[in-house]
């Protein structure tokens, strides 16, 4: 990781992480909770224990009205320096139709809390890095933003991309692909997202990891196993 200006204006520096980091700390995460509650690693991870995760780090409302809030905004983390972040959940998300939306929030909260925590209770502790009085935030993340942020907001895009990197991670991801390569006969180059196989694909990572479909085409996108026309040469997988 290393510190860039941040021009969104919430600090002065921000801390500039490639997927690959992050890829490499959710899985290191949830392999480690895993096998400390299970004793082995199994996908996909219970949607209880996403919430455990969360309450860990910070103090959960998972039935939070969020109807008074503009847009569709389905999860809310409020920093607040020195004590734990507060998470918020519609309590829409509650509805046995709606699990898979639950899940992607959790994480994408998540994500917040565990990657920019730090960043407020530094603030908060010394101030030394930024030019402002310690000052808490809220995020509101609308379900546009929940998997797959614009990269001009940092922070959102962070926190969207946890949200893959924990509910599908990489080295498990990987698993799977070869397993369907192997089953299918394919080649080892990125499929098209519009293929037989590419859509096949997409319904495999999500049943196996119980997510929506959509989650897991921006997932196998953003790890460049899918592509979106023709096939390119793939280095991993």
């Amino acid at each position: 990781m290393k510190w860039i200006q941040d021009k969104t204006g919430r600090f002065a520096r921000r801390p500039h992480l490639q997927p690959e980091e992050i890829d490499a700390q959710c899985e290191r995460l949830v392999r480690k909770f895993l096998s400390k509650k299970y004793g082995k690693v199994e996908f996909p991870i219970r949607t209880d224990d996403l919430t455990i995760l969360i309450e860990e780090r910070a103090d959960l409302d998972s039935c939070a009205d969020l109807s008074h809030e503009e847009g569709e905004v389905e999860g809310v983390t409020e920093f607040r320096p020195g004590r734990r972040p507060l998470v918020s959940i519609a309590n829409s998300l509650g509805a046995p139709n709606m699990e898979n939306r639950l899940r992607t929030t959790l994480t994408h909260e998540f994500g917040h809390v565990y990657f920019h925590q730090f960043m407020f209770d530094t603030q908060a502790q010394s101030g030394s890095l930024f030019p402002t009085e310690p000052k808490g935030q809220v995020n509101k993340c609308n379900r546009a933003s929940i998997v797959n942020a614009a990269e001009t907001d940092w922070m959102e895009w962070q926190a969207g991309y946890a949200c893959g990197a924990i509910l599908i991670p990489i080295g498990a991801l990987i698993a799977t692909v070869q397993a369907f390569r192997a089953e299918n006969d394919l080649e080892y180059s990125n499929l098209a997202l519009d293929t037989d196989a590419g859509q096949k694909l997409v319904v495999r990572v999500s049943t196996e990891f119980q997510t929506s479909k959509d989650a897991a085409r921006i997932r196998l996108l953003k790890k460049g196993i899918l592509a979106d026309s023709g096939a390119r040469t793939a280095e991993i997988f």
